[in-house]
């Protein structure tokens, strides 16, 4: 007897199977629509954080003597500005997340927390797709990958669970106060310039150094860049953002399931 995932039918897949197969065909359906009508496809999920850090780079190396983040600069750059992309992208769409798909969510009897998730996941996925541009710049520009690159995982995880989290949290409120969406736009725009991406928690004041730290992107962006500048590897800024990437996706999953129904009577 055929037991493969494939052959088993949806009725006889366990809950958790089922949410898992529904999540990757609403992610792929998500995928394919985005880029098949796109000529460059898989570039422009590199193209944007590209054109950024090109003008920080020149900005803070070319017109200004740079005295923040390290170097090479491009890499020390596109270390934390692609997943910046993966978690403002993800969340900006979540402000959307009910209102663009109301007819079929009403219609399907699926968790409705896959609409957000889908959102978590298919932005993750252009993440994964983007860092072999990151290693081929690393190497172009000499930036040693040491042994922190296994701290890789735990900052992919901590993000999924922090961009979750929000995502769950501002998806149903938006849909009761549409102001809202518009806010978190500016407060995503404030966001990148209060997260170390254009530069370091070390750059910053000795007196901002702890407070930094409770800006979970904080720690988070501290894993990825020590793969290549060990010295960013900030345990402080990890445990706090940790706690509180975990705080946030109890929260979201708390306010997502006591407005559920109410969302669903309001689209």
């Amino acid at each position: 007897m055929n037991s493969s995932f494939a052959t088993v039918s949806p009725q006889q897949r366990s809950p958790l199977a089922r949410y898992w197969h529904s999540l990757w065909l609403l992610t792929r359906r998500d995928l394919r629509v985005r880029y098949s009508t796109s000529a460059l496809g898989y570039f422009w999920s590199i193209l944007d954080p590209l054109v950024m850090a090109g003008i920080y780079w020149f900005v803070f190396t070319q017109v200004f003597e740079r005295d923040v983040g390290e170097s090479p600069y491009i890499v020390f750059l596109l270390s934390a500005l692609l997943p910046w992309m993966w978690f403002n992208g993800a969340v900006s769409d979540c402000t959307r997340a009910f209102l663009r798909e109301a007819k079929l969510i009403r219609s399907t009897r699926i968790p409705r927390t896959i609409w957000v998730n889908r959102l978590v996941l298919s932005k993750g996925i252009e993440f994964l797709a983007a860092i072999p541009v990151l290693v081929l710049f690393a190497v172009v520009y000499g930036a040693e990958i040491n042994l922190d690159i296994l701290f890789f995982p735990l900052a992919i995880v901590l993000q999924v669970l922090l961009t979750a989290g929000v995502g769950l949290l501002v998806a149903p409120l938006v849909v009761f106060f549409r102001d809202l969406e518009r806010a978190v736009k500016l407060i995503l725009r404030f966001l990148f310039y209060a997260s170390p991406i254009i530069y370091s928690t070390a750059d910053l004041p000795p007196d901002l150094h702890f407070w930094a730290a409770f800006n979970p992107l904080s720690g988070i962006f501290s894993l990825y860049r020590s793969a290549f500048f060990p010295e960013q590897l900030d345990w402080f800024a990890v445990g706090v953002g940790s706690a509180m990437s975990v705080a946030f996706l109890v929260l979201g999953l708390f306010v997502f399931s006591r407005t559920e129904r109410a969302v669903l009577k309001e689209i």
